[in-house]
């Protein structure tokens, strides 16, 4: 098994930053264009808690090593179920996945939280803090330098995948907050001409 970690300071909100993350792989991110489809399985609210539970599908299309292709055969279409806690209460998201595809070669396990980061904001200037944590193993039976090899690429894939899944990030909520900041305009405005 491999772990892969990282954490990263958003310079929004928590408010802006749990918003944004449903417009995560809209057009937006040209940074995750291996994304084609994010579709809905469930949305509830639990009315105790008031926590958000999403389960989505997303289907990614992305190349993978040839020679796991050769020994496995398979496909660059690769589906991961994701299931999301939101908890306005707590100012916390929670997003657990795993891969569907592969799944009897491979295992990933992930989960990011987003949290408010009261250690870098200061009054009127708010940051989230993200953690990302996957797991990674190979299935493949007792070829030990398969398994590794498998792990070795998948986790080197990861890293590319969170780094350029942060920067397209970044640019999504830039886009978010101009785009709230011009409709809070036009609604402030509107108002005013009552």
């Amino acid at each position: 098994m491999k772990v892969f970690s990282s954490s990263y300071t958003f310079d929004y909100s928590w408010e802006e930053v749990s918003t944004a993350n449903w417009r995560k792989y809209c057009p937006w991110n040209d940074k995750s264009t291996h994304v084609i489809a994010v579709d809905t399985l469930s949305r509830e609210v639990d009315p105790t808690t008031g926590i958000l539970r999403t389960e989505r599908l997303i289907t990614c299309n992305q190349s993978c090593p040839a020679w796991v292709l050769s020994l496995f055969g398979g496909s660059s279409t690769s589906h991961v179920y994701e299931t999301s806690y939101v908890s306005p209460a707590e100012k916390r998201v929670v997003m657990c996945s795993t891969n569907l595809s592969w799944a009897n070669i491979l295992s990933v396990r992930e989960t990011v939280v987003y949290q408010p980061d009261p250690d870098a904001s200061s009054p009127g200037h708010e940051r989230t803090k993200f953690m990302q944590d996957a797991k990674i193993t190979a299935l493949c039976g007792g070829w030990q330098k398969i398994r590794t090899k498998i792990e070795e690429a998948s986790i080197e894939r990861f890293q590319e995948n969170a780094r350029r899944g942060r920067e397209g990030f970044e640019a999504v909520l830039e886009m978010s907050r101009r785009v709230f900041g011009e409709e809070r305009e036009r609604e402030k405005a509107r108002l005013n001409m009552a």
